[in-house]
């Protein structure tokens, strides 16, 4: 009997335990706590600078002389794209392709010519050097050399450019000295502001012009093999 007693007390005794327990504080006791989360990965972990290929496009500016002794200089825009490949973590040879596109101011004429439009195509290339990296952003300098043809008779007809003062068409020396700071969005992609000083030899003299694009950058796939 005094078993049975027992039992049954103790039987009792958990029943009223159980009535004093909210539902909430029940289902406390029976689920497991959460697991914490974990932090979601950092958006530029994975930058890495051991790439063999990158390519760039975007749009440009130039100010440009269209002429020897114009006062008025030429304010292009245009395009400006290049392609990249790394021999080692630091130094690439660069291909480059760029257009400048506009108006420019001429002398006083008798023609009544005002703002003929212009046009300069450079083709270039040279090596690049990687500077100051982090995951954020790297700064790229580079020394780029080839040819510039200027179109400055497409929309002057049979008049002699010369009239206007400005130079006739004409292929010859072109250069880029400058670089690039880019700003990292990913590991692959990034947004690149690239100024540089553009060296032409319109009319026979060395004459320097400013230029400055802006673009987006694809890198392509790692190569675990390039060199620092």
């Amino acid at each position: 009997m005094n078993g049975k007693r027992c039992f049954w007390f103790g039987l009792a005794a958990l029943a009223a335990l159980l009535c004093t327990l909210s539902p909430a504080a029940l289902a406390q006791v029976q689920s497991p706590p959460p697991n914490p989360r974990l932090p979601a990965p950092a958006p530029l972990a994975g930058v890495r600078y051991d790439y063999r290929w990158e390519i760039y496009g975007g749009p440009a500016y130039s100010h440009f002389d269209a002429g020897p002794n114009l006062l008025q200089g030429a304010n292009l825009g245009g395009f400006d794209a290049q392609a990249a490949y790394f021999f080692t973590k630091r130094w690439a040879a660069a291909a480059n392709v760029r257009g400048y596109y506009g108006t420019s101011g001429v002398v006083a004429n008798s023609d009544g010519i005002k703002g003929p439009f212009v046009s300069e195509h450079m083709f270039l290339g040279g090596p690049e050097y990687r500077g100051p990296s982090n995951q954020h952003v790297s700064m790229m300098f580079h020394a780029l050399f080839g040819g510039a043809y200027g179109n400055f008779q497409h929309a002057i007809g049979d008049i002699p450019p010369g009239n206007l003062g400005l130079y006739s068409n004409q292929l010859t020396f072109g250069s880029a000295i400058g670089g690039s700071i880019d700003l990292n969005r990913s590991p692959r992609l990034v947004f690149r502001i690239s100024p540089d000083a553009t060296l032409v030899n319109f009319g026979g003299s060395i004459r320097e012009q400013f230029a400055l694009s802006v673009g987006i950058v694809y890198r392509m796939k790692h190569d675990v093999q390039l060199r620092p």
